[in-house]
């Protein structure tokens, strides 16, 4: 079955880094666009960052452009986010998602808590 099994989430203080992936299974993973989303307590969730299949473009929330990084390998069927100088707003269960065409699976979700 189609399984988006998100890790890397954790307490972190402001101006830190964590590296989220998300591994997939159960369906043709390098076929699909990947995405992370976030949502924070209160607030709707939105989208984070974007790959294309093959990974040549990317796209990115005006809110962690220049701070986050998305990436995958379709070899190990895995996304990553790489997060950089982290800021208490970015706060947030962070979900991956693979979309194609009518087709969307979620993953569980990972938190990410920035504090001091």
């Amino acid at each position: 079955q189609v399984q988006l099994v998100e890790s890397g989430g954790g307490l972190v203080q402001p101006g830190g880094s964590l590296r989220l992936s998300c591994a997939a299974s159960g369906f043709s993973f390098s076929s699909y666009v990947m995405r992370w989303y976030r949502q924070a307590p209160g607030k709707e969730r939105e989208s984070v960052a974007r790959i294309t299949s093959t990974g040549s473009s990317t796209n990115y929330a005006d809110s962690v452009k220049g701070r986050f990084t998305i990436s995958r390998d379709n070899a190990k069927n895995t996304v990553y986010l790489q997060m950089n100088s982290l800021k208490p707003e970015d706060t947030a269960v962070y979900y991956c998602m693979a979309h194609q065409g009518l087709n969307d699976y979620w993953g569980q979700g990972t938190q990410v808590t920035v504090s001091s």
